[in-house]
């Protein structure tokens, strides 16, 4: 197995973006260059929403978003914020639902990136975040099934961290207090295949942190740069080697709950979905192990 997974390794996925990803496109119709989180921030935050075929479930997340950041820029006019929406190759109509809240907010506040092909949720949170300008990025689901208003909980959670080692830090959203009551709602077998979930997630790869699938992380610019520039796997075991990757380079975690509801519409096919994620799981373990993958820092171009 260790051979498989050493010798099937790929060093990097998806670092190069398509000439198409390469620019926004504005309120008024033009191209824009995107920006490179390697740049200086130029927004307090950035808002990275993966989004596939979420024509339907991805209005209210935006309604709920804007009102509460446009309610806090005017409380703080000193507070700036983008939202960036990755339409991750839907085949619906998500790109122009997206598009109304460009026009009606403005290019420089909401901002669609359309990749060509789907990569994953993983690669679009990672080409969003490689766009960003902001100097602290949250990860944020299109369902909204997290309330929008609990970033200031997992602000908390990051200022908790401070002094933040090489301006790094990384805090996540959790609904480990949950558990109880959604256990009670599922089926045997889908509680079955969650406890083996968490529990391949703590043997293989990260401790101490109950819930690493949450959709709602928040990452300084710096941590968000190192941890994604290392990222190898593209699909829903992203957020665990983006965990793994934080715990190996000694990056604080904190783990914070919030309010969460189940959306439907879930794109998560509970059996094969779960099993392509055990898989990765230990492919994570052996890959780092038998140094298929190390934690090397490389550019998206």
């Amino acid at each position: 197995v260790c051979m498989i997974a050493h010798v099937t390794a790929r060093r990097m996925a998806g670092l190069q973006r398509h000439e198409e990803e390469k620019f926004f496109v504005n309120a008024e119709g033009r191209k824009e260059p995107v920006p490179s989180i390697h740049d200086p921030p130029t927004r307090e935050l950035s808002v990275v929403v993966p989004s596939y075929n979420e024509e339907n479930r991805l209005p209210l997340m935006m309604d709920e978003a804007l009102d509460y950041l446009e309610k806090r820029q005017k409380r703080d006019p000193s507070f700036t914020y983008e939202v960036i929406v990755v339409d991750d190759g839907s085949k619906d109509q998500t790109t122009k639902v997206a598009m109304k809240y460009c026009k009606k907010y403005g290019s420089d506040k909401v901002r669609v990136l359309s990749l060509v092909k789907n990569r994953g949720k993983g690669g679009a949170v990672r080409m969003g975040v490689f766009s960003s300008r902001g100097k602290k990025i949250l990860m944020a689901d299109a369902d909204g099934a997290t309330k929008f208003a609990d970033i200031e909980k997992v602000e908390e959670g990051l200022k908790n961290l401070e002094p933040w080692p090489n301006q790094m830090a990384i805090s996540c959203g959790s609904r480990a207090h949950l558990e109880k009551d959604s256990i009670a709602k599922r089926s045997y077998f889908r509680t079955l295949l969650m406890y083996g979930f968490h529990f391949l997630v703590w043997f293989l790869c990260v401790k101490k942190i109950r819930d690493t699938q949450c959709g709602f992380k928040l990452l300084t610019r710096e941590a968000a740069s190192r941890t994604f520039s290392t990222l190898h796997i593209e699909r829903w075991a992203f957020d665990v080697e983006l965990l793994y990757i934080a715990q190996r380079l000694r990056i604080p975690i904190a783990e914070v709950a919030v309010n969460w509801t189940e959306i439907e519409g879930s794109k998560l096919v509970p059996f094969w979905s779960w099993l392509q994620m055990g898989r990765d799981l230990l492919f994570i373990r052996l890959r780092y192990m038998t140094g298929a993958w190390q934690l090397e820092t490389r550019k998206c171009n």
